[in-house]
């Protein structure tokens, strides 16, 4: 069923999931979505499958004329929006009919925000994702970014009894100076000077931020001597810290196979959407942490999303 059709497209607007797996060894990374916890949410919001396709939208938002009655929600940065010209609130799900026009206008803090419809957006999956990768034109709307006229589609999914909203307790925040928590390691031994640098240092992101990785600017994070720069190439993860030959820190995202730098840390899940909301600008301290509380940290979050779907479903 035909639901948007895209007046303006935003500043980058894909299709996304929760990602592509188990293609990695064929330099397909997993791509999807950025913030996990926004995307599960919006979901949740409109009651569809935990992995249905969304919009994720980074800096500006689309305007997009409504083509079919749906219940939607934004979820993420906080996003001005309005359906015809009337706002709208970010973190509750709202009904709309043919012929409405959603604007959803420039982040006011975060940097990504995550539009979903009930049913999901129907766009055909590619190697088990409906995820898009821009860089090899894969997966999503047509493998790119959303462009004036695409005619987006959603799947079968039932309208809501009664209209869902966030907890404000449960809805981040996103502050331009964040600490985020990180394991040392899996090559910390290269380091040692260089490991309580970074841990006791800020660091500013840089304008080189985008779905590949973070790029960041501070203090030389330096390997201690003798120890070679890099190291044969191997497989990366969403969060681990490289650093390069100038020793300035880059926090891997979702679009990334392999590397062949250091990796000093590694940032735990729960705080990586955290990452994936700061913009260049944005001041981040590292927390060291140990993997047991990382494994604790990630069991609170699953019992309070569990907690919420529980909630929601008996409204």
């Amino acid at each position: 069923m035909e639901v948007f059709s895209v007046l303006t497209p935003g500043g980058y607007t894909t299709i996304q999931d929760r990602g592509r797996y188990g293609y990695q060894q064929m330099g397909i990374p997993v791509s999807g979505v950025l913030d996990a916890f926004a995307f599960h949410c919006a979901n949740l919001l409109v009651a569809n499958p935990k992995n249905s396709a969304v919009m994720e939208i980074t800096v500006m938002g689309p305007r997009l004329e409504i083509l079919a009655a749906a219940d939607l929600v934004v979820t993420g940065a906080e996003i001005k929006m309005t359906l015809n010209d009337q706002p709208v609130q970010t973190w509750a799900s709202f009904g709309v009919k043919p012929g409405d026009i959603l604007d959803i206008q420039q982040v006011q803090s975060g940097c990504r925000a995550y539009l979903a419809v009930s049913g999901g957006i129907d766009v055909p999956a590619v190697m088990g994702s409906r995820s898009t990768y821009v860089g090899a034109n894969i997966g999503g709307y047509e493998g790119r970014v959303l462009k004036v006229g695409d005619v987006i589609k959603c799947g079968q999914g039932n309208r809501l009894d009664t209209l869902r909203k966030m907890p404000a307790d449960l809805i981040p925040a996103y502050p331009p100076e964040l600490t985020i928590r990180a394991i040392p390691g899996p090559q910390d031994d290269f380091f040692k000077e260089g490991l309580e640098v970074l841990f006791q240092s800020d660091f500013m992101v840089s304008t080189k931020a985008d779905r590949m990785g973070y790029r960041l600017q501070g203090p030389q994070v330096k390997i201690c001597e003798g120890m070679p720069k890099s190291i044969i190439s191997e497989p990366t993860m969403p969060g681990g810290v490289q650093i390069p030959a100038d020793e300035q820190p880059i926090i891997l995202m979702v679009e990334q196979t392999v590397g062949g730098y250091t990796k000093i840390v590694t940032v735990i899940s729960v705080d990586f959407p955290r990452v994936a909301q700061a913009t260049p600008g944005d001041t981040i301290r590292f927390e060291r942490v140990s993997l047991e509380t990382a494994h604790t940290l990630y069991q609170e979050q699953l019992k309070k999303l569990q907690a919420l779907e529980n909630q929601l479903s008996i409204q």
